[in-house]
């Protein structure tokens, strides 16, 4: 099957299975859309998850990504990238943003004087500490690069190898290689760590 001049077959060995089932769903296939869920839902869970750590939270996140991926999949472009990318793309933004706005409401509640600032157990700062940390390492992310990022996202987050990276994004593996090892540079410089 042809898809926007790509060859997507449907075996996957040659082309994008993730891209067809996207632009099948774009078209109102239910049974696209359902295929496209079953293959991808771990995958996109297990980003979330990693993001966001609350596995309810995570599971609401991946209920409105999937949404988004109905209701936007018209907006997938095979020829500009892979449609597992671009799903996990969709994924990482949604957790950030809820990772973003869990921390803008806990900053109003602060400034407003409604948190108890009594802290009873050291589990509540070391959570603390995990969510600054991670807020601090998502803006140097941000900072850098989208190839970057990208290959950085993918295989911290997606849990890709450099091999399926390279598969996924249609670059060189030298190429994902060197685009990790820059990424990685800059975030430590981003972060202020040295070695």
């Amino acid at each position: 099957m042809v898809i926007d001049g790509i060859d997507v077959r449907e075996d996957g060995a040659s082309g994008d299975r993730i891209a067809e089932l996207l632009v099948r769903s774009a078209d109102g296939d239910q049974n696209a859309f359902a295929e496209l869920y079953d293959a991808m839902s771990s995958r996109v869970f297990g980003l979330i998850c990693r993001v966001l750590v609350d596995r309810a939270q995570s599971e609401e996140v991946l209920q409105e990504v999937f949404l988004e991926v109905w209701q936007s999949a018209a907006k997938f472009a095979p020829k500009k990238g892979q449609g597992r990318s671009w799903i996990l793309t969709i994924a990482h933004r949604r957790a950030v943003d809820r990772v973003r706005s869990a921390q803008a409401s806990t900053d109003r509640d602060v400034r407003a004087g409604f948190r108890d600032m009594d802290v009873a157990h050291d589990g509540v700062a070391e959570e603390v500490e995990l969510k600054i940390e991670g807020r601090r390492v998502t803006g140097a992310l941000a900072a850098l690069p989208e190839a970057q990022r990208e290959a950085l996202t993918l295989a911290y987050f997606g849990g890709y190898s450099q091999s399926e990276i390279a598969a996924l994004v249609g670059a060189p593996l030298g190429t994902i290689k060197t685009r990790m090892r820059d990424g990685l540079s800059r975030l430590r410089l981003e972060l202020g760590v040295t070695t």
